[in-house]
């Protein structure tokens, strides 16, 4: 079977950013899919999903978007003598540029990405740049991709999409079912030291709304205001994993020594989850951003386990001692986790049937300097991420995680900075960015220039006053009301949006989604009033 050619590959993409219909966008996935070798399977899936590696891959490219763009105006100049580039070309480069390094490593990077241009036609530099940027939108979002690679199997859609949930990523789901087939996939189960994707809450407007869901009992917890991770351990060996699946471990040296100190012995291997907060003066916790200095520490992290002390908070547990744990109910989980850790180590948590309970619950949380509580269905399975109504969070003030796509330079004191923020949710089909508002809102000093050094970063094009960036950070945004907006695609506007958060922990295809929004608009009308004027 010859090679596939990335013109092959960008041919496809065109045809599936060409039509808005799910089942035209799979068809022509599936027919791709069908045609590659077993090493190019991964490289496709990737590239089609927008990203550059797989998920939980680290390696970065690091290479200038203004730097690039230059080039691509210049590395089409290309004689028809130049030779093709295959998509495992493409992939290989990717490659060695994410490994070039110290001394000259900006020219070789730039050089190597000038030659791979080189031998692409000029139709084709378009997709190279959209993978390079993140920026894809060809609508080959998640659950089309699944869809896909279960047509292009034949394997049933629940038994891949369950495989995904306990991979965490696409490219190896593919491979499997594509090469392996379906006993493979079927054979899936929880794999230590390599992370799950956590299993994901609907926001509940009250706690009565909870109870009537839950059949009028459920679990409440504290929703602490820390970082989620998953910890994995193996005789002795632990690795530490962030919501985005990503390896912490060697930040946390003191939660790793807190896990062999407070798991039971019997213990041999375990998958256990929960939430790492940062303790600050008379216990409270610091905020948000203080604690994501530990997550990305990689010098001098002893000096910051002082600095910064942190403490665990378990709620759940999927894996133990080869029993995957993921279909127990909520309430058996709970009960091998209490035998399994010390208490001081365990989420506050109550069941209850009572909305003051709740109401109560919920106090003590904010008192503690945390967000709210979670609610959680006794009998639920531990679902992958996926989101639903088994699990519901419950906070005081409503908030949506939007994604910064452009920002506008300050003036007067914020003059220097980039501190009005283009805000925008995810459209569920297209993967695309829509706005939704603008905000200066809710930072600091030291957070503007912070911010400001990472767009510019992310600089894709300018203009004098407004720079436009690739889409990769998010942040967690309060407001008053969503209303209507004929200015925005997203067809909405956030009401005196005000930045809460810089949400470092979530990816860009973590945001919340135009459909959410949608929702949670047509949720406020519960409580007020609604003119014809509004539709």
């Amino acid at each position: 079977m010859s090679p596939i050619l990335f013109s092959e590959f960008a041919s496809a993409c065109r045809r599936i950013g060409a039509t808005s219909k799910r089942t035209l966008k799979v068809e022509v996935l599936a027919n791709f899919l069908r045609t590659l070798r077993p090493d190019e399977v991964v490289p496709a899936v990737t590239f089609f999903s927008g990203h550059v590696f797989p998920g939980a891959d680290e390696r970065v490219l690091d290479v200038g978007g203004q730097t690039v763009w230059k080039m691509d105006r210049k590395s089409n100049q290309s004689t028809l003598m130049f030779q093709p580039a295959t998509l495992l070309d493409v992939y290989e480069t990717f490659d060695r540029i994410a490994k070039a390094t110290g001394s000259g490593s900006r020219q070789k990077k730039g050089s190597l990405v000038e030659t791979l241009l080189g031998r692409l036609d000029t139709s084709d530099t378009e997709y190279l740049l959209r993978i390079i940027f993140g920026e894809m939108r060809i609508g080959a979002v998640e659950g089309v991709m699944l869809d896909a690679i279960a047509a292009a199997s034949s394997i049933q859609l629940e038994t891949v999409r369950r495989a995904y949930m306990l991979l965490g990523d696409l490219g190896r789901v593919a491979h499997l079912s594509l090469t392996e087939g379906r006993a493979a996939v079927e054979a899936v189960r929880v794999e230590l030291f390599v992370p799950i994707r956590p299993m994901l809450a609907e926001m509940a407007q009250n706690p009565g709304e909870v109870f009537k869901e839950h059949g009028g009992i459920t679990a409440l917890e504290f929703k602490y205001d820390g970082a989620r991770v998953q910890l994995h351990g193996m005789d002795r060996r632990i690795r530490i994993f962030s919501r985005r699946l990503t390896d912490v471990t060697d930040s946390l040296p003191d939660v790793v020594k807190l896990v062999k100190d407070s798991i039971d012995a019997g213990a041999r291997e375990f998958l256990v989850e929960g939430e790492v907060v940062a303790i600050g003066e008379g216990g409270k916790p610091y905020p948000f951003q203080d604690l994501m200095r530990r997550f990305k520490r990689v010098h001098d992290v002893k000096s910051m386990t002082t600095q910064v002390p942190l403490k665990l908070y378990l709620f759940d547990v999927v894996y133990l001692n080869g029993k995957m744990l993921i279909d127990a109910p909520n309430e058996e989980r709970w009960a091998i986790l209490q035998a399994l850790v010390r208490p001081d180590l365990l989420a506050t948590r109550i069941v209850s049937s009572r909305v003051d309970d709740a109401k109560e619950l919920m106090q003590q949380a904010i008192l503690a300097g945390h967000e709210g509580i979670m609610a959680k269905d006794l009998g639920s399975s531990y679902t992958p991420g996926v989101r639903g109504k088994k699990w519901f969070k419950i906070k005081p003030v409503e908030t949506l995680d939007v994604v910064i796509v452009a920002a506008d330079w300050g003036s007067g004191r914020r003059k220097g900075w980039l501190s009005n923020y283009h805000l925008a949710v995810r459209d569920d089909q297209t993967g695309e960015y829509f706005l939704v508002g603008k905000t200066f809102k809710g930072l600091t000093d030291d957070e503007f220039s912070m911010i400001t050094e990472k767009l510019l970063a992310l600089k894709t094009r300018a203009t004098d006053y407004t720079v436009y960036v690739k889409p990769a950070i998010v942040v967690e945004v309060a407001f008053n009301e969503i209303q209507r907006s004929p200015h925005y695609r997203s067809k909405f506007a956030l009401r005196f949006a005000r930045i809460t958060r810089i949400r470092d922990d979530k990816r860009p295809e973590d945001a919340d989604t135009q459909s959410k929004l949608a929702t949670l608009y047509e949720d406020q009308f519960r409580f007020k009033a609604k003119g014809d004027f509004d539709n």
